[in-house]
């Protein structure tokens, strides 16, 4: 049995996304900028929220023993965003995936949080390669990704008609 993920930092709570997070996961995936930069995942209710999270990061749970997880304020529960290491079936490595509601961005909290993941998947995992890819218009994942010490590897497409996208590699 995997024991589920549990972080605090200093700001911070860090734990697996649950079936009851569909209303903030809802909100989370229809924002303008997720939509923008991630992609539509297809989730038009409450229901499509729960399905997303019980085929995406559960499954990853269930699988591997790491996935998204959901960050919240540590003093009163507040969600506010995604953070964690997944595993894409088109990529060799593992993958530190990000996004936070509009109004917790620019705070510092995607730095803690990613800061605590990375350092999570380096030492509990010995995960010692671990990428992040965006969309090169994506300029603050961009920085955010070098501030926490990751560097620009190359440009790449998924599909031959696909758009271009960074890659970003994190040696630990």
């Amino acid at each position: 049995m995997i024991k589920p993920l549990a972080i605090e930092t200093r700001h911070l709570k860090i734990r697996w996304l649950e079936p009851d997070d569909a209303a903030f996961i809802y909100t989370l995936v229809t924002d303008p900028a997720w939509i923008r930069y991630i992609g539509d995942k297809n989730v038009s209710n409450l229901e499509d929220a729960k399905t997303y999270i019980e085929t995406g990061s559960l499954e990853m749970y269930r699988n591997l023993g790491f996935g998204l997880n959901h960050v919240s304020l540590k003093e009163d529960g507040t969600p506010l965003g995604i953070c964690g290491l997944l595993k894409r079936e088109t990529l060799d490595d593992v993958e530190l995936g990000f996004a936070f509601l509009p109004e917790f961005r620019r705070q510092g909290y995607a730095f803690e949080a990613a800061t605590a993941v990375l350092e999570y998947g380096r030492i509990k995992l010995r995960i010692s390669r671990i990428i992040a890819i965006l969309t090169p218009d994506n300029v603050a994942s961009g920085k955010l990704l070098c501030k926490l010490g990751f560097e620009f590897e190359n440009s790449f497409q998924k599909e031959p008609n696909s758009n271009k996208l960074d890659l970003y590699v994190f040696n630990g």
